[in-house]
């Protein structure tokens, strides 16, 4: 199962064990179990700290815990084999149990400890699901570090019936006491927001007794971070609120296309950015910290106020804009009651859950083929509709498409509402555009492929200049229509939304903003 370059690489870890640790599993008959026995030895064979055993009584099969063996409530269980993006999890779940200490910020640390009552969680990964791991290493932090906290972590694959009757039609899927706790990524500091109700008016506080910022960014995606680097190299004062540091980065698979970088992945990229904000004295980065109204300084030099979801106020003379975009939306009947029900926006992450079925991927672009094309690998029929009379994407990938058999295409085909029996989807309808003929077809899944809608909705009523399509209306030099406020990325009028152009144009507002700070005699330097 693990080569040997594993094998060594997994040892060198396990060097690191403080303290002895157990796993104990609960095995059945079949391939996984025999599979989830021959890791579970491997990793026993590796260190003289792991023993193992196979009598455990979990009614989930295959299965295994890990603890700490001088103290049973510091663990965590696995149903199903932890491996490809999860095999991280696994190792730092065997390091922690360990004793080896988090690579995470103290206070987050000591929140999770403080935490009171009890909280049993469950969470669903597939293996290809590249949000997963932060959700799976998340509960695990938190079941290592509080023994009123459990974790079982499940692999949606191995357990199939199981998801089915709990309705989990997209993951990560968090369960907290038996009741839906939250679809979606989730990092630590998310998941203490949600159980820690006093957080947010802590965190309010906190940030509203901040001084002015020289500059101030919104938005923590590759045009925000770039922004803050350049900033910051001038030695003025900067502070990032991003409502998720990483932005679309954390929801990004594979980047091909950056100079310099081969190959990486949105999360990875999203880590390297973070340590080189956190390398640099002259950021203060607020994370989680959701805009949620602009109040504009009224007159050069004075101090523009961002008023935050949680009722903080940050205060800065410069501002750089740079909130990004999400997934747009069909906007029919049943999208959003059946999201996470069938309706799913990832076909990395939640492709294994339709395993053998039939699904659509509405929209015909590049996002939408390369979608299809992944998921005729995994599902048993794919049908593509596209509203424009022709696909719209690369001709390679149209000509993998079409060498496939079990994907269908509808071009010219509008999709009018999305049906299910209340608790997931079984079908959908479009209107043939050039007959005007409604029709539907029946399936379990559908992945929603059509594009990117600009994150500006709270800016609505600011004097900000927005376009048609609510992107934030720019010049050459990143400048918005009102002085000392400059923005840049997906949210803008910019007309290619990729990462190395959005880092580009945060670059550019960054050069702007200082430049503006200058002639308005404002920029105080902080750093040598």
């Amino acid at each position: 199962m693990l080569d040997q370059a594993m094998k060594d690489q997994l040892k060198a870890y396990l060097g690191n064990l403080r303290e002895p640790i157990e796993l104990v599993a609960s095995l059945g008959e079949g391939a996984k179990s025999d599979e989830t026995r021959a890791l579970l030895e491997t990793i026993d064979d590796l260190s003289d700290k792991v023993s193992t055993a196979f009598d455990g009584d979990d009614d989930r099969r295959p299965s295994f815990v890990v603890r700490r063996a001088s103290d049973h409530s510091r663990q965590v269980r696995f149903a199903g084999l932890p491996m490809g993006h999860e095999f991280t999890s696994l190792v730092l779940a065997l390091l922690w149990a360990g004793g080896h200490p988090p690579k995470i910020d103290q206070a987050l640390i000591e929140q999770a400890r403080a935490l009171e009552g009890d909280y049993a969680f469950e969470m669903y990964f597939s293996l290809s699901c590249h949000n997963c791991p932060d959700v799976v290493q998340a509960l695990t932090l938190l079941a290592m570090e509080n023994p009123r906290i459990s974790a079982t972590l499940i692999e949606g694959g191995t357990f199939q019936d199981e998801i089915e009757a709990r309705g989990v039609m997209a993951v990560p899927a968090t369960f907290l006491n038996g009741e839906s706790f939250y679809n979606g990524k989730m990092g630590l500091e998310e998941v203490l927001a949600k159980l820690d109700t006093s957080a947010g008016a802590k965190a309010a506080e906190a940030q509203s007794a901040k001084a002015p910022f020289e500059v101030l960014i919104v938005g923590g995606g590759p045009g925000g971070v770039a922004a803050a680097i350049y900033t910051a190299r001038k030695g003025i004062r900067t502070g990032i609120a991003a409502e998720r540091f990483g932005g679309q980065l954390n929801d990004t698979l594979g980047i091909e296309n950056l100079p310099g970088t081969e190959y990486t992945e949105g999360p990875k990229l999203t880590e390297s950015l973070g340590r080189q904000i956190a390398a640099l004295e002259a950021i203060d980065l607020m994370n989680l910290a959701k805009a949620q109204k602009l109040v504009p300084a009224g007159e050069p030099g004075g101090l523009h106020e961002l008023h935050l979801e949680n009722g903080a106020v940050l205060k800065a003379r410069s501002l750089i804009l740079s909130t990004g975009a999400r997934w747009r939306t069909l906007g029919v009947p049943g999208e959003d009651e059946y999201r996470n029900k069938g309706v799913a926006y990832c076909p990395h992450c939640d492709g294994p859950l339709f395993k053998g079925k039939r699904v659509a991927v509405i929209g015909g672009g590049n996002s939408g083929v390369e979608a299809a094309i992944d998921l005729a690998n995994i599902v048993g029929h794919v049908t593509v509709v596209e509203f424009d009379t022709a696909l719209r994407a690369d001709k390679v990938l149209q000509d993998k498409l079409e060498s496939l058999a079990n994907v269908d295409v509808l071009v010219n085909a509008q999709t009018t509402s999305i049906e299910g029996d209340g608790n997931r989807v079984s079908g959908t309808s479009y209107k043939d555009r050039a007959s005007g003929e409604e029709r539907k077809f029946a399936l379990e899944g559908v992945f929603v492929q059509i594009g990117l809608v600009p994150n500006t909705e709270w800016l609505e009523n600011s004097d900000l200049e927005l376009s048609p399509h609510g992107e934030i209306v720019i010049d050459s030099q990143g400048k918005t229509n009102l002085p000392g406020i400059f923005a840049a990325g997906d949210c803008t009028t910019v007309p290619y939304k990729q990462i190395v152009v959005a880092m580009g144009a945060g670059s550019k507002a960054a050069l702007s903003a200082f430049d503006y700070l200058i002639r308005n005699n404002e920029a105080v330097p902080v750093a040598a």
